[in-house]
């Protein structure tokens, strides 16, 4: 009971912290949308991860630690790639044209026919799987942790799963639809401190219990290898080619991440947030990974569900009190995402569809009472995902289920990989290559998926990428810019940063190879 009611006061404190900066009815789109520029680079550094720290993480990411060991955490590290090439390449692009969204970008570059594509994509996506997915995975595991107390729900544990989800769901819309940007970030603030309390206890009790780190390497060796052989079905050493350019997509071109940069006060802040972003996901990549390997050590192959891996070490070594703290930051990355997530949704629809194409002349009210509907829309249709989800996950429970949602994600962000860099390293593009190899991505992958269904889904991804770029430069191929070109740093001392947290990654790799 005490951690049930630690729980309860954490809702509390989060909704009230959020309606504090609740905007009127005479706010203004910057203020609602982007926090009117003013966000400094901690505010950037921590939204920013606590946006990116999803459900998934700390029970999918560390199920699948338990199965594959710390090639997992590829997923994490390489993170600091695309946020380097974010902070040198595209932020200083976004914050010079002040924009308001990517596909503002995108039509400044391409045209407003591929912007149209690029924007309906990422809404779809950020509508169904992105916001389903995380719904899915706070309601699966709260029902785990605490399906004693949540027993007076429904005996059925799949019907406790969906009033959570949508207990979840509306929770963080309301007060999203009430504070806009400026609500997000200063839950997002508080919410990682929380998630980051929570998963280093899981952290700490579980390599406890495993009877210290060097234990890591006595007891599973063959799990503390960041490179596993190219014929594993999963994560073979090649699916960094492919997690190269999504990585790409993930920090440089998607909304919700890109959101807080977008806002940043300058320049400077803006990369500063990020590269210490970067620094934080080292971090998160500890308390992710290393619980789930300490817990295949502890128990061998014998977990038949490995993606209740986070609940069984949560219920298993953690004292009363603590399991309330760490199911708060649980519930902590899962809100900081679904909130952002609605945020940039609600962006995209008000400034790139309703604003251009339904009433071009709206006031601002008029454009955040937009985004405000684009907030309950969505959630309906995350609500209907997240159920989709339930029944897949409960028809294969023995699957790490945050790779199944990674191959289904992986179909759209392809073609968005293809537009963000051509819209980067083109002048005056041709825009009919562009928009044929944008579409023709879906298909592609589709039909190697099924002619070689042995290739692992991100070699595949890399596949397809190329293959569109390569039609993408063929027919542009005099109009490419040059690299050197649109670097940008702020400071000699970001660039200083920025080389270190680069020559970091490879360090890492070669030590961990």
């Amino acid at each position: 009971m005490v951690d049930f009611i630690i729980v309860i006061a954490y809702f509390i404190i989060i909704f009230s912290i959020a309606i504090s900066g609740r905007v009127n009815s005479k706010g203004s789109v910057e203020e609602y949308f982007l926090s009117n520029r003013s966000l400094k680079w901690y505010s950037i550094a921590l939204s920013t991860i606590a946006t990116n720290v999803q459900g998934y993480q700390f029970l999918g990411m560390m199920g699948s630690a338990y199965l594959y060991g710390l090639a997992q955490a590829n997923l994490e590290i390489n993170a600091v790639q695309g946020m380097l090439i974010a902070t040198f390449i595209f932020v200083p692009i976004y914050l010079r044209d002040k924009i308001f969204t990517i596909t503002d970008f995108i039509e400044k570059k391409l045209g407003k026919k591929i912007a149209l594509f690029y924007s309906i994509s990422n809404i779809t996506l950020f509508a169904t799987i992105t916001l389903g997915a995380a719904l899915f995975w706070g309601a699966y595991a709260a029902e785990m942790v605490f399906s004693e107390q949540l027993s007076f729900i429904h005996s059925n544990r799949i019907v406790r799963i969906a009033v959570l989800i949508f207990s979840l769901g509306l929770f963080s819309a309301i007060y999203t639809y009430l504070g806009g940007l400026n609500a997000v970030v200063k839950t997002d603030i508080i919410q990682f401190l929380i998630l980051l309390t929570g998963g280093a206890i899981v952290c700490y009790f579980s390599v406890d219990a495993l009877g210290g780190w060097e234990q890591l390497y006595i007891k599973t060796p063959e799990k503390m290898h960041l490179h596993l052989s190219n014929d594993h079905p999963v994560l073979p050493w090649t699916h960094l080619l492919g997690l190269f350019f999504l990585n790409i997509n993930y920090w440089c071109a998607n909304q919700s991440v890109m959101q807080r940069a977008i806002a940043a006060k300058n320049l400077s802040h803006a990369q500063s947030g990020l590269m210490v972003g970067g620094v934080l996901k080292y971090l998160m990549a500890i308390i992710i990974v290393i619980p789930g390997i300490a817990l295949y050590g502890i128990l061998g192959d014998s977990f038949n569900e490995p993606d209740l891996a986070f609940p069984y070490l949560v219920n298993t070594y953690l004292p009363i009190g603590l399991k309330g703290v760490v199911l708060c930051g649980l519930f902590a990355s899962l809100m900081s995402t679904i909130d952002s997530t609605f945020n940039s949704l609600a962006t995209m629809w008000s400034i790139d569809i309703y604003s251009k194409y339904f009433n071009k002349n709206a006031t601002d009210f008029e454009k955040i009472n937009s985004g405000r509907m684009a907030i309950v829309f969505s959630l309906c249709t995350a609500l209907l995902m997240s159920m989709v989800l339930l029944y897949l996950k409960f028809d294969s429970p023995e699957s790490a289920f945050t790779h199944t949602l990674n191959n289904l994600r992986y179909y759209i962000n392809c073609g968005i990989v293809v537009l963000i860099i051509s819209a980067v390293l083109l002048i005056k593009p041709k825009i009919k290559a562009i928009l044929i190899a944008f579409i023709i991505t879906i298909p592609l992958n589709l039909l190697i998926q099924f002619l070689f269904s042995e290739i692992n889904y991100f070699l595949r991804a890399f596949i397809v990428i190329i293959s569109g770029l390569t039609i993408v430069f063929f027919y542009n191929r005099n109009k490419i810019i040059s690299l050197n070109s649109i670097l940008h740093s702020s400071s000699i001392k970001n660039t200083c940063i920025g080389v270190i947290l680069f020559l970091s990654l490879i360090l890492i790799h070669i030590v961990f190879h």
